[in-house]
């Protein structure tokens, strides 16, 4: 096989092993064919008025002031008097979209949406928008248009301001919330002159949805113990007042209307959110109106060990908590539309005021609604899976479902409501339970057959390396051998098998490519037998202690890695144990001052992991020194460098620019925020230079020298540039830390490699990456490689995780990318993020290219011992998720298992791509020619 064929195949086989985990895990649990239900008695409420404060925790709200007074008074009234108050537990992703769905829709939203900007309906959903008589929403453009959408019908008006008033540089974001009040101030005034606007108004099963993004906004631009947070707060109590009173006026104070008051997920004292931290997923919900319960007071201590009911001043008042799903069907039951019919919330019976009989109709509805999207499920499962194998969820089986209907009407026609009330809540709990069963039915048969693909493939890049880049005895006779007919004939037989297997279940497409690619891949792995059988012939020559305790090593390795995905601080043991290094293997000796810079270099960097993730504030004094830093690295190369390898003018005046480049770039951001901080917005031409920074970041190096360090040092002055503009504080010194080290370890590698014995060795200050490389001089692999590809992957590992920009899905700052935009768009915020994120990584990227070329190695054999290293960590985390028995200890090894994924399908394109073009290096502007035996 040729070495881009290998490549691209491999590249192949590590996509479909990256997207297998969303089949696996991240399918839609969403069915359809099911019939609405609702209540055939009659609802408390006409109509229902929903306001969803974007971002609000339920500490910001129930918390009082040091007075004892509230900065919501007229909320803090109702929770005292006349409503019924709670914390709404939210779901991981604590993001908007998710949260509105659960909401008004029951479920919580598949990870699909996430490729949609949480904007899109990657599947098609019910609501209790779809099922009102008519609704009307003011807010966002970003959460009404997907309800608009997803309804049947042309009943769901809405009304948002452009997109570009979501910008966390303006003056108050709460301008955002008084336009939403405004304008339900004009539609109700107007209402009174329009009669068939009124008309409609007037009839019942209506919604009015009130989208407030002001609080959400101060948050992520001041964090939410800023003054403008909280004033925020301040602002929707008092419009949600005067909204109330308009409402009442309008209908005449008929008693029928319900008020809904909740947040679609909180936020974190560093102004994000997205993850599972209490402050994220504590929401505030008040409810109050037509059928709602009265605040009621207790005496006795409330059923909750959390103590917030004291820090908030409410244990005299009761306490109902929901999880945020079951909102969807309260809405539903309080004006008397069925719950749409992808729901798994629970009615909240605490909040209903109503009789008994309303109570008993109303859980059983939602029972049955539940059951319905279970029956359905089954069915499904059942006419895919043959019937000798298919196993039925056993506490939810078709008779025990006809037992449960026929019990639940005998028990009402006794009026025994509290026993079917209890019957119905046990139903939808197996219902629930059930459903998970049924979307999680092959979830082990796919898993196992990914995982044996894994294995395969792994084994097989083991012998391709054994057997083309190692010197062991190899038989002639062995080589020369043809594939073995019984061994093909086997395989097609398998092959068959699969298919008719999976025909006759009809699964889909992508079940065939995760059953079939590993019997393609063992295929080729027994086709290499052979390789094994040198290895053990070969045996005896080999320095079998010394080969046993080099495979330890790299073992203890990659479980480091692995556990530092947990736990960061195990990059700080690593970086401290390779600061040992030299002393350890003698090189020391022989370069005193590289083995020194390397022992404090390796000391340095180690102190980026031990860093907070996240809630880290702003420091732009330290950007700037991270500017000077970078220039006096720069500088001091430069001067000390000019008898060995001296500059032609041109390439003194590039450096010259870039140096002054860099300089400039390290004080746009104290501008850029200086700026914010004053509330004048973002200067045009800081926002010209940040974009044409980045645009020029992969150009410019490639009009500089093509001598080995000018090369280096051009492309990391370029791209160190760019990682400024997008700092926020300490972050901003990683870069020059990380390129001295890996400076130092060029260097040292020379050592290491006239340590061994190779003769040739050619001086890095003459290298030139224009030249032609002498083919007679490339080397087979040695133990030593092993160690320099480990060294690779720790420190990609640690150029991805030291400054914390991805180890946390709410680690991201808005105020990262204030340089560039300040309107909120979550592509482009995502794309500049992840370039952050990807420049320590090209960093060194090109550093161990420099290595391969400087320690004679061709870039295949280097690289596939990389890969076997990568894979072996992404096997590990796939082992995690199996064994995983919570859902947040799953995602969180899933998470970890798509980054070590991702992470090498990268590698492998840059890989592909340096091939691809023969003419020059994917970060060079000229590639040396390169032939391989």
């Amino acid at each position: 096989m040729g070495m881009i064929t290998f490549f691209l195949v491999g590249l192949a086989v590590h996509v479909v092993f990256f997207l297998s985990i969303f089949d696996i895990y991240f399918t839609s649990p969403l069915v359809h064919g099911m019939t609405p239900q609702v209540t055939s008695l009659a609802p408390p409420a006409s109509r229902l008025v929903l306001v969803v404060a974007d971002g609000l925790r339920a500490d910001s709200l129930f918390t009082p002031l040091p007075n004892g007074s509230s900065r919501t008074p007229y909320l803090r009234s109702v929770i005292e008097e006349k409503g019924t108050w709670g914390v709404s537990h939210t779901r991981v992703p604590t993001e908007s979209r998710p949260g509105h769905v659960a909401l008004i829709a029951g479920f919580y939203e598949d990870v699909s949406a996430v490729a949609k900007g949480w904007k899109e309906n990657p599947v098609e959903f019910d609501s209790v928008f779809n099922e009102s008589r008519h609704t009307w929403c003011w807010g966002s453009p970003d959460i009404l248009p997907m309800f608009a959408k997803g309804a049947s019908g042309d009943h769901v008006y809405t009304y948002t301001y452009p997109a570009e008033e979501e910008d966390f540089a303006s003056t108050d974001a709460s301008r955002l919330d008084t336009w939403v009040f405004t304008q339900v101030k004009s539609f109700f005034q107007s209402a009174k002159s329009n009669s068939s606007l009124r008309a409609s108004l007037l009839q019942d099963k209506n919604i009015f949805f009130l989208h407030l993004l002001g609080i959400d906004t101060n948050g992520h631009a001041h964090r939410p113990m800023s003054q403008e947070y909280l004033d925020n707060i301040g602002l929707v109590d008092t419009g949600v007042a005067e909204m109330v009173s308009i409402v009442e006026d309008f209908f005449g104070y008929d008693g029928k209307t319900a008020y809904v008051f909740t947040s679609d997920h909180g936020m974190t004292n560093w102004g994000s959110h997205g993850a599972g931290h209490p402050s994220e997923t504590l929401t505030p919900l008040v409810v109050w109106g037509a059928g709602v319960h009265n605040a009621q007071r207790v005496t006795e201590p409330q059923p909750y060990n959390d103590k917030y009911v004291q820090e908030w001043k409410l244990e005299h008042i009761r306490r109902v908590d929901v999880s945020q799903a079951d909102i969807a069907p309260l809405m539903a039951s309080l004006i008397g539309v069925p719950i749409p019919v992808n729901s798994v919330g629970v009615l909240p019976l605490s909040y209903l005021n109503n009789s008994d009989l309303f109570k008993a109709e109303s859980m059983y509805t939602n029972a049955i609604q539940i059951l319905q999207q279970f029956k359905i499920k089954m069915t499904q499962k059942k006419e895919t899976t043959l019937s000798f194998l298919f196993t039925p969820y056993e506490l939810l089986t078709e008779s025990k479902q006809a037992e449960f209907s026929h019990k639940a009407r005998i028990l009402m026609q006794l009026k025994k409501y509290e026993d079917v009330i209890s019957l119905c809540q046990s139903l939808i709990a197996h219902s629930l339970e059930g459903l998970v069963y049924y979307h999680t039915y092959d979830r082990f048969f796919l898993g196992f057959s990914v995982l044996l693909g894994f294995v395969g493939w792994t084994s097989y890049v083991v012998l391709v390396i054994l057997k083309t880049h190692t010197n062991l005895n190899r038989h002639t006779s062995r080589l020369k051998q043809v594939p073995n007919q019984t061994l093909a004939m086997l395989c097609i037989c398998v092959t068959v098998v699969i298919i008719v297997f999976l025909l006759i279940q009809r699964s889909p497409g992508t079940y065939y490519i995760y059953c079939l690619l590993p019997v393609l891949v063992w295929y080729s792995v027994l086709k290499e037998s052979g390789t094994l059988t040198d290895l053990i012939h070969s045996a005896p020559s080999l320095p079998l202690w010394k080969c046993f305790g080099c495979f330890m090593l790299v073992a203890f390795g990659i479980e480091l890695l692995v556990v530092s995905f947990f736990h960061r601080a195990m990059l700080t043991v690593g970086l401290a144990v390779l600061s040992l290094w030299p002393l350890l293997t003698g090189l020391f000796d022989k370069a005193k001052f590289h083995s020194l810079s390397w022992f404090l270099g390796c000391l340095c960097l180690a102190t980026f992991p031990l860093m907070p993730v996240v809630g880290r504030e702003p420091n732009i004094h330290l950007v700037t020194c991270a500017g000077l830093l970078t220039l006096i690295t720069s500088a001091c190369y430069l001067w000390t460098s000019r008898q060995r390898a001296p500059l032609h003018l041109s390439s003194r005046q590039q450096f010259v620019m870039q140096m002054l480049h860099v300089a400039v770039c390290a004080y746009v951001p104290y501008l850029t925020h200086s700026s914010l901080q004053q509330k004048q917005g973002l200067p045009l031409l800081n926002q010209i230079i940040s974009w044409t920074t980045l645009a020029s970041s992969m150009l410019v190096p490639l009009l500089s020298s093509t001598r080995l360090f000018h090369r280096l040092l051009s492309i990391f002055l370029s791209l160190t540039a760019t990682y400024l503009l997008l700092s926020t504080g300490a972050e901003a010194l990683f870069p020059p830390m990380l390129f001295w080290l890996m400076f130092v370890w060029i260097n040292i590698e020379q050592e290491a490699v006239l340590a061994q014995g190779v003769s040739t060795r050619q001086e890095l200050s003459t290298i030139d990456f224009s030249e032609n490389i002498d083919i007679t001089n490339i080397r087979q692999l040695k133990l030593d490689d092993i160690r320099r590809s480990y060294f690779f992957v720790f420190f990609i590992i640690t150029a991805f995780f030291g400054t914390g920009n991805i180890a946390s899905i709410n680690s991201f700052d808005p105020a990262s990318v204030y340089c560039f935009l300040t309107v909120f768009n979550p592509f482009i915020m995502g794309g500049l993020m992840m370039w952050k994120v990807i420049i320590p990584f090209i960093i060194v990227m090109c550093t161990f290219e420099t290595i391969q070329v400087a320690t004679q190695l061709s870039s295949r054999s280097l690289f596939l011992i990389v890969l076997v290293i990568s894979d072996l960590m992404a096997l590990h985390f796939f082992f995690l998720v199996q064994d995983y028995g919570s859902w947040l200890d799953i995602g969180t090894s899933i998470s970890h298992y798509v980054i070590v994924m991702s992470m090498t399908i990268f590698l492998m394109l840059l890989s592909v791509l340096t091939h691809i073009f023969t003419s020059k290096r994917l970060f060079l502007w000229r590639k040396p020619k390169m032939h391989f035996p």
